[in-house]
């Protein structure tokens, strides 16, 4: 709570502080000119404050929001400086002053939008790779589980290559091979039934298919 009550006073020091200046300084009467950059500056800063909005929440989070965060800061920074300048200095009429804040904010906004995509295309590619660790890491833990329930040894034996094979698979996957992917799970499945009825003969062929489709699936991954 105290936390949230000093930002709140830090995101006041500004607005508190310019609007003190310019209505001390200047009073309210002032040409059109200057208060369509006094509402820019303001809008720019809104922008910065607004900035956690627009950050995708990951674990890639801090990355992606120094980007925006700079590009806003960016903003408000030149906002501020040009039309500070526009205020002290009003030689250029509205429609000339309202052109060019429209240009800087269109600027801006089209900076922002693009980091935006690029941060989501960014946390789509580093979720889509996570599911794919994930994917190795999970048959992997599932097959050697089975392993461990194994009493067979030519069957142990089989499992013991079929998992030195997962384990050593590439991560990265594509979508042609989502049904062999698919496949392979089954199998593991299968292979679980297999050992819990004692069939050992049934566990040496799945695991057999198993080892065959998972060199298919690494080969074809290469070939990707």
């Amino acid at each position: 709570m105290k936390k949230n009550i000093l930002w709140m006073v830090l995101t006041l020091v500004f607005p508190l502080v310019f609007n003190a200046v310019f209505f001390l300084a200047g009073g309210t009467d002032r040409k059109t000119s200057v208060w369509i950059s006094y509402g820019f500056i303001h809008f720019a800063y809104l922008m910065l404050l607004l900035t956690p909005v627009f950050i995708r929440s990951d674990k890639s989070s801090a990355v992606f929001g120094f980007v925006l965060y700079t590009t806003t800061a960016a903003y408000f920074l030149l906002e501020l400086v040009v039309g500070t300048l526009f205020i002290l200095i009003p030689i250029f009429g509205p429609k000339t002053v309202l052109v060019i804040q429209f240009v800087i904010a269109g600027v801006y906004g089209i900076m922002l939008v693009a980091h935006m995509i690029a941060n989501e295309k960014t946390a789509d590619a580093q979720q889509a790779r996570q599911v794919q660790i994930d994917y190795i890491k999970n048959a992997s833990v599932e097959l050697k589980l089975l392993l461990n329930r194994v009493q067979d040894k030519t069957a142990r034996r089989k499992m013991e290559r079929a998992y030195d094979a997962l384990q050593s698979s590439p991560v990265k996957s594509h979508p042609e091979l989502e049904k062999l992917e698919r496949g392979l799970q089954t199998t593991i499945e299968a292979i679980e039934h297999a050992i819990t009825a004692k069939n050992n003969e049934r566990v040496v062929s799945l695991v057999e298919a198993l080892f065959n489709d998972i060199n298919e699936r690494n080969a074809r991954v290469r070939r990707l």
